[in-house]
């Protein structure tokens, strides 16, 4: 019990701060501000041959090479409607920066550790999978979305 205590306290000392938000369908989520490189509007994209089906292709991002992760295909939604053009979420990564492709970009929130807690249960397994945690807000959650579980393509999918 102590155990469970301790590391609760250690993910919301981790997961209290500023986070971006953006959504990918219903769901809202937040990324750590200090992940976020930059956000941009669509960008045309290379094809990348054999790559795994989340990946959107690749973009030039002013001379860096940025591998584009269509978020709605990593969590098994549906797909966009053909009028509705995604936005790119730059994040830096151990590996690099990665664009995640998001439906619509959000504000800057602080968040309260006291408002912290694990992922619920009831939650999507491709979704649990990538989340680190959910702040209760009046009128949703937000999703704290785990950057390298989210670019780790071998992390819940098929390979």
């Amino acid at each position: 019990m102590t155990t469970e205590i301790a590391i609760l306290k250690s993910e919301q000392a981790l997961s209290s701060g500023q986070f971006s938000t953006f959504f990918v369908a219903d769901l809202f989520f937040g990324v750590d501000v200090l992940r976020v490189q930059e956000v941009l509007r669509f960008q045309q994209m290379t094809h990348v041959p054999q790559a795994p089906g989340v990946i959107e292709g690749l973009i030039n991002l002013r001379g860096q090479i940025v591998t584009a992760i269509d978020l709605r295909r990593r969590l098994g939604l549906p797909p966009r409607s053909g009028d509705q053009m995604p936005m790119n979420m730059v994040v830096r990564t151990d590996d690099g920066a990665v664009s995640l492709l998001v439906d619509e970009i959000g504000d800057v929130l602080d968040m309260d550790a006291a408002t912290y807690e694990r992922p619920p249960e009831n939650l999507d397994p491709a979704a649990r999978e990538i989340i680190r945690g959910v702040y209760k807000l009046k009128d949703r959650l937000l999703l704290v979305l785990d950057t390298e579980r989210t670019v780790d393509l071998a992390v819940g999918m098929a390979a």
